[in-house]
């Protein structure tokens, strides 16, 4: 610490960029300070730094014998306790993850101990060091938020286990849909509705959800005991009602729940199979060599779908796109919202169909192809549809939301279907094709590392910069933050160091995030697991990339 102190005040007044000096690593005794990366003047990116501190002194040996859900928990309490500490110090930073809790790098337990990774903004007078009162942030005040956040008896252990217990409740339900046939619970008494728009806090006064006894379930969870709610089941499953009673809300808060959430969030018991997908319309977007023959085909000048690329696809073509690009990467449930989604990829009806006869329409609409998803490929679907009672000879389950609560008209959804038979023809005219998954040409990862000088960074969770590219990420609704977006694009840049073409990239991604991924991420704090799906998910939006079918 002396030796840090030093050279602050020997940097004193000095050009900004004499602070790159305090890079390295210092002793404070009870925990060791480590200076990553130097910001080069006050308005670049801030300085990265972590802090260490041995088991033995912070009192929490305990959390080592836990779950690793029970941990990263854990973890995720506190990095957001000491970012309750540092407010008063604009200058210090730490990642956190919104409402959900994540796999994150800002906080992690090691063999040696608690490591904190954060950021800092090294304090100047225009392009000036002010070294004295950097050694006042660094020696005196944040020692004593690094200390405070790591020792239990300054920690609301109550807090701290509460947040731990209902994190691994979670997990454990999640692992449980499966063995009980379901893609998705919503425990009673959950909160869906949110504050607004572009905030993820829970309505206040919302009213609790409630599940039709019908279709109630009951899971045992190791830490709350039993919560009782709506199980979805595998297959095909319609949200119906009028508008603003609640439906996207609902689909919302399935799709959110492929993550834990914090307590007080509202959300706390509603999970969902982590290989869901939500898909929706994309105008614009690119498609790399995709076969989309199940969905189009017959296009004007007898142009292939078979083999089919595009840099600026349709409503329609972007989401039969998406769709098998979801089966591809191994979705076991969709999601889809007729709201963002292409009228004419949804449905034809029979009027549209009398006057525009099936030779003269490439699309196969997914009324047509959704029971054979869920037969061929058992592939689930939850799908919100206000407008076309024509999903209802398909359905398994219909689901009416009538003032934010769940009625169970599966059975009067069937007597309609007898009362008003579709007129409609099935436009499915060949069975469901499989397909082998694209390979992935890794050459152009490769040419971007070898540009010049090379970049990852988020722009919250719409935008990814790859060195000097940028792909658009902003329809991905379900990346919950920016760290899983940094940690996408460090993904990319270890595929970029493999050789060849990836024969399944998706089981390759997999592989690596199974396995320690950690130890192929670089030291940063502000870094999130992400799942398979969303890595797969922003190369097939990345322009640059090139995929092939196998031979």
């Amino acid at each position: 610490m002396e030796q840090l102190t030093a050279t602050l005040k020997k940097i004193e007044k000095q050009n900004y960029r004499a602070y790159q000096k305090i890079k390295g690593e210092y002793d404070f005794g009870d925990y060791r300070f480590l200076i990553d990366q130097v910001q080069s003047d006050p308005y670049a990116s801030a300085s990265r730094v972590r802090a260490v501190r041995p088991w033995s002194l912070t009192g929490l040996q305990w959390l080592q014998g836990k779950s690793l859900s029970y941990q990263t928990a854990a973890r995720d309490f506190i990095a957001r306790y000491f970012s309750q500490l540092c407010k008063q110090e604009n200058s210090l930073d730490i990642s956190l993850t919104g409402q959900t809790v994540l796999d994150s790098t800002a906080v992690l337990f090691t063999d040696e101990g608690i490591e904190l990774r954060f950021r800092i903004n090294l304090p100047a007078e225009g392009r000036s060091v002010l070294g004295k009162k950097a050694d006042n942030l660094l020696t005196f005040h944040l020692p004593k938020y690094i200390r405070r956040s790591t020792l239990e008896r300054e920690i609301d252990k109550q807090a701290l286990e509460l947040h731990c217990q209902i994190v691994e409740d979670q997990d454990f339900m999640r692992d449980e849909l499966d063995k009980l046939g379901l893609i998705a619970f919503i425990g009673n008494g959950s909160i869906l509705p949110r504050i607004a728009g572009n905030s993820d806090l829970p309505m206040q006064d919302a009213k609790p959800f409630t599940a039709p006894s019908s279709m109630e379930i009951d899971i045992i969870t190791p830490n709350k005991g039993k919560v009782t709610g709506l199980g979805i089941k595998k297959g095909i499953t319609l949200i119906v009602g009028g508008g603003f009673h609640g439906k996207s809300t609902l689909l919302n808060a399935i799709e959110r729940s492929i993550y834990n959430h914090i307590p007080g969030d509202g959300r706390e018991y509603i999970v969902t199979n982590r290989n869901t997908n939500k898909i929706r319309a994309e105008d614009g977007r690119c498609v790399h060599s995709l076969n989309l023959s199940n969905y189009i085909n017959c296009l004007p000048m007898g142009r292939d779908t078979s083999d089919f690329s595009t840099q600026d696809a349709s409503g329609s073509t972007s989401q039969a796109a998406w769709l098998q690009e979801s089966i591809e990467a191994g979705a076991q449930a969709i999601l889809i919202d007729e709201d963002t989604s292409a009228t004419n990829f949804m449905i034809r009806d029979e009027r549209m169909q009398a006057l525009v006869s099936k030779d003269a329409e490439p699309i196969t609409p997914l009324v047509d192809r959704i029971g054979q998803l869920r037969d061929s490929l058992n592939t689930s679907t939850i799908l919100v549809m206000g407008g076309s009672g024509d999903y209802f000879d398909i359905a398994d389950n219909v689901i009416q939301m009538h003032d934010y609560q769940a009625i169970d008209v599966t059975q009067k959804a069937k007597e309609v279907i007898k009362q008003y038979p579709t007129e409609r023809t099935n436009e499915s005219l060949t069975p469901l094709s499989t397909f082998s998954p694209r390979q992935l040409n890794r050459a152009v990862l490769q040419k971007i590392l070898a540009e010049g000088k090379f970049r990852v960074s988020a722009k919250g969770t719409s935008s990814l910069r790859f060195g000097k590219e940028f792909t658009d990420l902003s329809a991905l609704e379900q990346l919950e933050s920016s760290c899983e977006i940094n940690a996408i694009g460090w993904i990319w840049f270890e595929l970029a160091h493999k050789t060849g073409l990836s024969d399944d990239p998706t089981k390759e991604i997999q592989t690596m995030l199974d396995k320690n991924w950690l130890g192929n991420m670089p030291k940063y704090g502000d870094l999130a697991k992400p799942r398979a799906l969303d890595v797969i998910a922003a190369l097939n939006r990345f322009r640059r990339a090139r995929f092939q079918q196998k031979k």
